[in-house]
């Protein structure tokens, strides 16, 4: 009966959570997703990006993703109650150091990084409070702030790994955000985190690159490099400063997770000669493969939309809207997302998914600046 009553008092908490000011240190790929999941859920009343980039700020700026820039950490830090770190792993400690001395002692402060041990004893030895590390399990392999979109935190697991010193309530406070932007949350110790992706994300990423090196020292395997190839080696084609960096700083986990898989592929070898052995290997691993989670992005039908900046100059909705239409591409529905005095933002509904693309390309052609936005 107690139970019963108290889960809608959960349910109103955390529909009522909006963050007056956020700072997204890192405005990317995941960085501005966060920031759009924000905006897009009336999370946030002003979101403030910080990044060292200037070309970056000025397109998360162009497309309403952020509503503020700034291009180092400083005193105005302390208005902000929530902070989201989505620099490179290898970043992560040294902006920590740069931007603790300036935050709010009741800001709610998390990051994104795919490594968790490394940034959890920073903020400790920093003795900044309320730290929660996370880490949402999502991606492309097309990076910048241009492919963020809120779509690609929906339904993603979205790990938390508190340490013996992180407050209970920060961490119900960052649970509760990370279901309101469309995630599961998941809670584990840094070090399980570690030890866990070093098998299910770094790891296919050495395996990936083993494969794809095999095929750049033989031309003639790349003739024959078909489908399942690619799909295998997928993850190859991601930035290979960041991946490079990710897999060094989880490098003490990562070579168990290789001594594992050297273990696994010797078996295998052996059972070449067992046609039985391999008969019942390749059984479990179908079962295994067969019972993985089907991650979908959104329970919603899929919306083929473009966000285009657009500058502070009369009759641009007009001038959008004649490019595309004498190219007989057919907006369904336009949405002003974002006004400033140097511009703003609107979004395009198109009839087709092949449209979002031609749209896009033309729109570029003419100056524009655009992002999808699934």
């Amino acid at each position: 009966m107690g139970s019963g009553q108290s889960q809608p008092k959960t349910e109103k908490r955390a529909r009522s959570q909006t963050f007056q000011t956020v700072v997204v240190a890192g405005v990317g790929l995941i960085g501005g997703s966060v920031a759009l999941g924000l905006r897009e859920r009336l999370l946030a009343r002003h979101i403030i990006g910080l990044d060292a980039s200037a070309e970056a700020l000025k397109e998360a700026l162009a497309l309403g993703v952020i509503d503020e820039a700034r291009a180092a950490p400083g005193e105005w830090l302390l208005q902000a109650d929530l902070v989201v770190l989505a620099v490179p792993v290898k970043a992560l400690t040294t902006l920590a150091r740069e931007m603790a001395p300036h935050l709010s002692p009741t800001a709610l402060i998390t990051d994104v990084g795919s490594v968790k041990m490394g940034i959890a004893a920073e903020f400790e030895a920093l003795e900044v409070r309320n730290f929660v590390p996370g880490h949402p399990m999502t991606g492309s392999e097309r990076g910048g702030v241009g492919n963020a979109s809120a779509g690609l935190l929906e339904n993603a697991v979205w790990v938390l790994t508190p340490t013996e010193r992180t407050p209970l309530s920060a961490l119900s406070r960052l649970r509760e955000l990370v279901v309101q932007l469309g995630a599961a949350p998941l809670v584990m110790p840094p070090d399980a985190h570690d030890k866990l992706v070093a098998t299910v994300s770094h790891l296919p990423y050495l395996a990936s690159l083993a494969l794809t090196h095999m095929v750049a020292r033989d031309e003639r395997l790349s003739l024959l490099a078909a489908g399942g190839f690619r799909d295998l080696t997928r993850i190859a084609s991601g930035d290979p400063r960041m991946s490079r960096d990710m897999v060094v700083e989880n490098k003490a986990a990562l070579r168990e997770a290789l001594s594992s898989f050297s273990r696994q592929l010797a078996h295998l070898a052996d059972a070449l000669d067992d046609p039985e052995e391999l008969l019942l290997s390749a059984q479990e691993g179908k079962r295994t493969r067969d019972n993985l989670p089907v991650v979908k992005r959104s329970l919603l039908p899929p919306k083929y939309d473009l966000v285009v900046a657009v500058p502070d100059k009369p009759n641009q909705i007009g001038a959008i809207t004649r490019i595309l239409g004498e190219a007989h591409i057919n907006i369904k529905d336009i949405e002003v997302l974002a006004i400033r005095e140097d511009g703003g933002a609107i979004r395009l509904g198109l009839e087709e998914a092949g449209d979002v693309d031609r749209a896009a390309a033309l729109l570029r052609g003419e100056g524009y600046t655009t992002r999808n936005r699934g």
